[in-house]
């Protein structure tokens, strides 16, 4: 009787076992899904916070501990160089595309003819030149022969563009977390650490140490330059006036955060820049850009000395998966993200081996 009262009570054990561990799941993912708008915003803000948190420490010792003004201040800084630009583009292409419409209602649009340069380009060039020919001479047939092609990539320009304004509103609010999250740092790397000891075990804190270095190589290393390199393409092209400057700098950040040659893209604009502008201004701008290319040689060993070596596969996986994972913002976690489990994991692989050679060695030994 008593066997079978033991049994009863192991099965109604397991039973309300069963029924509260349903019950925190529900109750866990109700809690996930909530915060899943916020979740990309609120990892990028960890990523910065940690990323930024050693040249903190160094202004609140030159400054005499005024931490607070120190973080509103560069917060402040930061959000203005993202809206600042973000408006102004914004306006210059509501206004640029209220004057196209207007220039094709009133049939005033005109495309000024190519230069002859454009026809000896390689592979594309005689393509070019006819196009942009016929556009030039007859601008109304050419569109009409392209209208199909204008209403499915307007659509799609659209999307891009709701997606970047999108993306810089999550930057913004990333920051502001990061801000708070700086203002707290001595409590934030005491839960950080005390977490990793609860799931590590002694080497918590250890693991948690190289999480931040590994943080801090990445963005600064590879984002850092990345952005540094897209900048700085940005206003050499603005500067003489090549079409849709934001966009191509955009995809030379993606090229440089992915590891990828910046030149790559910025060869052709080049190449474009002389089919129109005069012989001095396109050549300092050609020597600038190579410049502008080949910065990260220079750029990389004053960033990237302390930190960390990360395959450019991973940072790649990372940056496209998570871009596509999380849009824009997720091209800047995903590198992050991934090169961290990388780490990490070659790491507790290393100390996998190592543990097993000395255990080896101690029977020997014996």
């Amino acid at each position: 009787m008593s066997l079978n009262m033991t049994k009863n009570e192991i099965v109604n054990l397991s039973i309300e076992i069963i029924i509260k561990a349903v019950l925190l799941g529900v109750i866990l993912y109700y809690a996930l899904a909530l915060l899943k708008p916020f979740l990309v915003p609120v990892l990028w803000g960890i990523i910065i916070a940690v990323a930024f948190a050693p040249l903190i420490d160094k202004l609140e010792k030159r400054f005499h501990g005024k931490r607070t003004l120190i973080i509103v201040l560069i917060t402040i800084g930061a959000v203005a160089a993202l809206l600042v630009p973000t408006f102004s583009l914004s306006d210059s292409v509501i206004n640029s595309s209220q004057q196209l419409a207007h220039d094709l209602r009133e049939g005033t649009l005109s495309v000024p003819p190519p230069s002859e340069n454009v026809a000896s380009w390689p592979i594309i060039g005689d393509k070019v030149y006819t196009f942009w020919s016929d556009a030039a001479n007859n601008l109304e047939s050419t569109l009409l022969k392209l209208r199909p092609q204008i209403r499915e990539y307007a659509g799609t320009i659209a999307s891009v563009l709701g997606s970047a304004f999108g993306g810089i509103l999550q930057f913004v609010i990333s920051l502001v977390i990061a801000a708070l999250f700086l203002t707290k740092s001595e409590g934030s790397v005491n839960l950080y650490q005390a977490v990793s000891r609860r799931l590590l075990g002694e080497k918590g804190v250890a693991w948690a140490e190289l999480s931040a270095l590994t943080i801090r190589s990445v963005v600064q290393g590879v984002i850092g330059i990345a952005i540094i390199q897209s900048v700085l393409a940005l206003i050499g092209m603005m500067a003489i006036g090549v079409p849709l400057a934001w966009l191509w700098a955009f995809i030379v950040l993606f090229f440089a955060i992915i590891q990828m040659p910046s030149i790559i893209i910025l060869g052709p604009i080049i190449a474009y820049v002389f089919s129109y502008a005069d012989a001095t201004p396109a050549t300092i701008f050609a020597i600038y850009i190579i410049i502008v290319s080949l910065s990260d040689n220079i750029l990389k060993p004053m960033l990237l000395g302390r930190g960390v070596d990360i395959p450019m596969l991973v940072i790649l996986l990372g940056a496209i998966g998570g871009m596509i994972l999380s849009g824009i913002l997720g091209l800047f976690i995903g590198a992050v993200g991934l090169a961290l489990a990388y780490k990490l994991f070659m790491v507790w692989m290393e100390e996998e081996v190592n543990d097993g050679l000395s255990e080896k060695s101690r029977e020997v030994s014996s």
